[in-house]
C-alpha cells in the first residue's frame, strides 16, 4: 500500500471526505492543494453511466478549450503539397511525408506530442500503425487529427485543442488547465468540459448518463464535484 507524502495529507486535510462540492468551492480548493514545486496540472475525471464493451457507447472525441490548456504542443504533420505548406504557415513544428515515418520507425523518434495528417497519408501511417496505436498517437477523423484543413487542426491545437476518449471503465480523464490558472479561467474550462461530454450522451445510454466529476491537481487529492452545480 503507498504512502502518501506529508504535502499530500495536509493537503487532504482540507477536502471533506463525503462532500460534495459546487464549482467555485472545487476550483479554489483544487488551487489551494497543489503539492508540486512545479505548475500542477489541473484534470477532470468523469465517470460515466456507460458500457464500455459497446461501441455504440463509446465516446471519443476532441475540443478547443476557452482559456487554453497551459501546455504547448509539438505538432507534427504528416501532408504533401499545399497542405504541407499550409501547415508550415499555421506553425507546426515539423511537416514532412514518408521522410518522417520513416524517421518515426527507423530511429524511434518521438519528439512530438500530436499527429496530423491529411486523409491521402492514412494508408502510409497505417504502416507504423503498430508503433503509434499503443502510444496513443495515430491520428483519428474523430479528435480532428485526419483532415484537409490542416491549418485550422494545428491551430486549434495550439490554442488548447483537447483530444480526449472513455477507458474501459467508462471514465473520460481530460486536463482543464494548470494550477497557475485565474480561477474564473479553470471554471470556465472545466465548465465547458462538463457540459461538452454532457451533450455527447450516446443514444443507447438511457437515464442517467454522468455518474460522478472529480477534479484533482498533479499528486494533489481527489476533489468530487456537486453535479448539481452545473447546468447539465
Amino acid at each position: 500500500m503507498s504512502k502518501h507524502g506529508k504535502k499530500y495529507v495536509e493537503a487532504s486535510k482540507k477536502i471533506e471526505a463525503n462532500k460534495l462540492y459546487s464549482v467555485d468551492e472545487a476550483v479554489k480548493l483544487v488551487k489551494e492543494t497543489s503539492v508540486t514545486k512545479f505548475d500542477s496540472t489541473i484534470e477532470v475525471a468523469i465517470r460515466l453511466n456507460i458500457d464500455a464493451k459497446k461501441t455504440d457507447q463509446n465516446l471519443r472525441g476532441s475540443f478547443v478549450l476557452p482559456h487554453g490548456t497551459g501546455k504547448t504542443k509539438k505538432v507534427l504533420v504528416i501532408a504533401k503539397g499545399e497542405a504541407a505548406n499550409k501547415a508550415r504557415e499555421a506553425g507546426a513544428t515539423y511537416v514532412g511525408d514518408k521522410d518522417m515515418l520513416e524517421k518515426i520507425e527507423k530511429e524511434n523518434w518521438f519528439d512530438f506530442d500530436v499527429i496530423v495528417a491529411t486523409p491521402d497519408m492514412m494508408p502510409e501511417l497505417g504502416k507504423i500503425g503498430k508503433i503509434l496505436g499503443p502510444k496513443g498517437l495515430m491520428p483519428n477523423p474523430k479528435t480532428g487529427t485526419v483532415t484537409n484543413d490542416v491549418e485550422k487542426a494545428v491551430n486549434d491545437i495550439n490554442k488548447g485543442m483537447v483530444a480526449y476518449k472513455n477507458d474501459s471503465f467508462g471514465n473520460v480523464h481530460t486536463i482543464i488547465g494548470k494550477a497557475s490558472f485565474d480561477a474564473s479561467k479553470l471554471k470556465d474550462n472545466l465548465v465547458y468540459v462538463v457540459s461538452t461530454i454532457a451533450k455527447a450522451k450516446p443514444a443507447s445510454v438511457k437515464g442517467v448518463f454522468i455518474n460522478s466529476i472529480t477534479l484533482t491537481s498533479t499528486m494533489g487529492p481527489g476533489i468530487k464535484l456537486d453535479k448539481n452545480s452545473f447546468d447539465i
